[in-house]
């Protein structure tokens, strides 16, 4: 992306090694090639300055993907203070190039304990922001029950995962959502991609990394079947896996069923799996029984956003001994004598062992997360409290983008079609 770096001579940050920073900026260049939506828009923005004087927060995973986002809302004028939305998330690389080399602050170090996270938040709440992009809900929930006095000053928040928005709803049931809130996750260029697509390959990718095991003929199971869950069951099919599917949704259940895959509850399939996909959103999918039914050795593993998805206080409760065996992996010997692996210690496994998701898919996300503070911006003040979608327009306008970068071209309605369309009168 051709944003036009800047040597600070003073930087707020709090990175693990400003010395990376050229190896970060080669692999923020390498990750631009992919994202043609997102360079339009950022070259827009550093024209029109639509976030002028706008304070900016962003709470996201510290990728080479997010460093385009970051440079973009920056070239639209917004004073941005980046943090990590995961303690093993941060590419350490990336968030020294956005500080020494565009002059973008970042608090972020992968491996950061829960201590530095939270003080992380208080210091991108003490920048006073107009605009918090949030994975998770952690900035905002934190703003609404700590730093109410801020609320004010807060033109909106934009949300990027499915957790987060689950939050925000129980935040507005709760009446203290008190400030509009764009729900760029469930954005069709969003959800039907990143969370599909993104999801379903990164996953496997970190899996991969992190056990150098074949997939073909393991039997994976995959908690969840929402757009997530669906692309990482097709991709583990595709790798060869036999994929048992569970879920509490019945019409999730029986599409699964229809697509192919075998659904039975978390107990039963606990006696059969492999390998342990969760990507719920939920906390516990994975309990203290279940591993009691595990095979020995089987491999349990997270892609939803927190690490609660998997009972691991439990898991630690039941075992005698837990070892390293590989980086990302843990051994825990249970009193059974039978052993259960845990991969990225029950995180993000595509972020805790791989890279996240392709930047190809990432384009489209973070291109709605910029329209989105735009459109905040734009409509300061008209906008209800409560959660709201991403404008149909910006949506189809991110997909043609796509599709005009990808050189792939599309009918048009006639105009006979555009009337038939539009009229009640013809039938038949």
């Amino acid at each position: 992306m051709t944003a036009t770096p800047v040597r600070p001579t003073e930087q707020n940050h709090e990175v693990k090694d400003l010395s990376l920073a050229p190896l970060g900026r080669q692999r923020i260049e390498w990750a631009g090639r992919e994202m043609p939506v997102l360079r339009q828009i950022q070259e827009r923005f550093e024209k029109e300055k639509p976030l002028a004087g706008i304070r900016l927060v962003a709470c996201c995973h510290i990728t080479t993907e997010t460093a385009h986002l970051a440079i973009a809302l920056k070239s639209g004028g917004a004073d941005a203070v980046l943090i990590a939305s995961n303690p093993l998330s941060t590419q350490d690389d990336v968030a020294a190039s956005l500080v020494a080399d565009y002059g973008i602050p970042v608090f972020a170090q992968r491996g950061e304990d829960s201590e530095t996270y939270l003080r992380h938040v208080q210091i991108a709440l003490d920048h006073r922001p107009n605009i918090i992009v949030d994975d998770g809900c952690d900035v905002v929930a934190t703003m609404v029950q700590e730093r109410q006095q801020q609320l004010s000053e807060l033109i909106g928040t934009t949300e990027e995962t499915t957790t987060g928005i689950v939050r925000l709803r129980a935040m507005f049931n709760a009446g203290v959502l008190t400030f509009p809130a764009v729900n760029v996750n469930d954005a069709d260029t969003k959800h039907f991609f990143d969370n599909r697509y993104g999801t379903g390959q990164s996953t496997l990718d970190g899996i991969i990394r992190a056990t150098n095991i074949l997939l073909a003929g393991k039997t994976i199971v995959v908690a969840g079947y929402g757009w997530c869950g669906k692309g990482t069951a097709l991709r583990a099919r595709g790798m060869g896996g036999n994929v048992i599917v569970t879920e509490i949704d019945p019409v999730r259940a029986i599409e699964a069923v229809m697509d192919g895959f075998r659904v039975v509850p978390m107990a039963e399939a606990a006696k059969y799996g492999d390998i342990f996909i969760t990507v719920t959103g939920n906390k516990h999918v994975i309990r203290g029984e279940h591993f009691e039914s595990m095979k020995d050795g089987a491999i349990v593993c997270n892609s939803g956003h927190f690490d609660i998805e998997i009972d691991l206080k439990a898991l630690g409760a039941q075992a005698t001994d837990v070892k390293d065996v590989r980086n990302f992996t843990q051994e825990y010997r249970l009193k059974s004598g039978k052993s259960v692996v845990v991969l990225g210690e029950g995180r993000l496994i595509n972020l805790a062992a791989a890279e996240g998701h392709p930047s190809a898919v990432m384009d489209m996300s973070f291109a709605n997360q910029a329209l989105a503070c735009e459109y905040l911006v734009t409509n300061k003040g008209k906008l209800e409290p409560g959660i709201h979608s991403i404008p149909v327009e910006a949506d189809k306008e991110i997909a043609r983008l796509k599709l005009q970068a990808m050189g792939v071209a599309i009918d048009s309605l006639t105009p006979e079609q555009v009337e038939y369309a539009n009229s009640w009168t013809s039938g038949t």
